[in-house]
């Protein structure tokens, strides 16, 4: 663990040390901006802060903010047209209950992902699909791929105690994520815990899906 914690003290003085760089480089920038430039720049902000209200819209319609519990009959519908989403295979645990916990926080600061959880022991057909062989398991969805797992709490240095912000920047090195919307703390996510125990990349829908009772 200490050597573990000093991979996190490093990279975190990395990131700071970039950041503070690329802000003394758009300082230097802006001392040199006429007043149209300044005009350009702030419209530009305006429409990017639209288009995110626009998009956050649109997440929240579709689910995102929360962590919710989905049936297997339900899956493929709230998987269905998803960018990114985190899906939990759990079961009446301690360890399931430490992933419930810092994935509904999760949920809330991440609009852009939907996080759902799945009792596995009701979901036999997903459990196979997927090959979810321990609990908890994350499967990490993107485009309505599997394209990662979390698989147990090796990844988060195997106890019970990790942070939140480790298992977020876990997600973010996976793609779940935005890392933009991280703390530079957060990003810096090291290399024991961005290996990935199983990676996917399997799809989730076949052509005999487009018949089948989950659409």
């Amino acid at each position: 663990m200490q050597a573990v914690q000093q991979m996190i003290e490093q990279q975190v003085l990395r990131a700071a040390q970039e950041v503070e760089a690329q802000i003394d480089s758009e300082l230097h920038a802006m001392e040199n901006l006429d007043d149209d430039d300044i005009e350009r720049l702030r419209q530009k902000r305006i429409d990017e802060l639209k288009r995110l209200q626009q998009k956050r819209q649109v997440w929240a319609q579709k689910g995102h903010g929360e962590y919710r519990e989905v049936e297997e009959k339900e899956f493929f519908k709230e998987m269905k047209g998803e960018e990114r989403m985190v899906c939990h295979f759990y079961r009446s645990s301690l360890p399931c209950q430490v992933f419930d916990k810092h994935l509904a926080i999760l949920a809330a600061r991440h609009m852009e992902t939907k996080f759902v959880r799945v009792h596995a022991e009701k979901a036999p057909f997903l459990t196979e699909r997927l090959k979810v062989w321990m609990l908890p398991t994350l499967a990490i969805i993107r485009s309505e791929k599997t394209t990662d797992y979390v698989v147990g709490l090796d990844e988060l240095g195997g106890t019970e105690d990790f942070s939140t912000e480790v298992l977020a920047a876990r997600l973010a090195a996976a793609g779940a994520i935005f890392e933009d919307a991280l703390p530079a703390a957060r990003q810096a996510a090291p290399e024991t815990q961005q290996r990935t125990m199983r990676q996917g990349g399997r799809s989730l829908r076949t052509e005999s899906d487009e018949d089948s009772d989950f659409d």
